[in-house]
């Protein structure tokens, strides 16, 4: 793609990575995209991008809110309209072809060993977020240690993670953090 279309460049960008955003599209794609529009084309700061993800966390909704937002701050609602489109068309139309193909061969060892084979993908792509979000250039020390901390506390306990968030807004807005 040409530089003077960012947004098309995104959104191919954005479709692509859809077809393979199997088992959490946000753990997939989080950190490849933040590769990509910070990184590597310098679209949006860090900063923009941990803002727009916090966001669409908060909002309810589907969590892909944040390819959404991300795309607004490229090319305003022109942006956000297509990032949207480019995440949800391919992988809804590879969804409806793959739900069709396996009504048809439902215990076969295929789409058995196809089951096996996302769960430790999803993982690693869940593990790279983290690490993603950790490396924000805004994150002091106390930042580091309640975000260990609330992993500790999710992992160890039946907590409900709202109130996790809730008391990670608190610190936030307190200047804890």
């Amino acid at each position: 793609m040409d530089e003077q279309s960012p947004v098309l460049d995104l959104c191919l960008h954005l479709s692509v990575l859809s077809l393979m955003a199997v088992g959490g599209g946000l753990v997939m794609m989080a950190p490849d995209i933040s590769y990509f529009v910070v990184t590597e084309k310098h679209w949006v700061t860090s900063a923009q991008f941990a803002s727009a993800y916090a966001i669409a966390q908060a909002a309810p909704g589907p969590n892909l809110l944040f390819i959404s937002l991300v795309g607004w701050l490229i090319a305003g609602w022109t942006g956000a309209i297509l990032t949207t489109l480019a995440v949800v068309v391919p992988s809804t139309i590879l969804t409806l072809s793959v739900i069709s193909l396996k009504t048809s061969h439902f215990n076969t060892r295929l789409t058995g060993a196809v089951r096996d084979t996302f769960a430790p993908i999803s993982i690693g792509f869940l593990l790279a977020t983290a690490c993603l979000f950790a490396q924000l250039d805004s994150a002091s020390w106390r930042a580091d240690m309640i975000m260990l901390l609330t992993a500790a506390i999710v992992l160890c306990s039946k907590l409900n993670p709202v109130i996790l968030i809730a008391a990670g807004a608190g610190a936030g807005m307190l200047r804890l953090i």
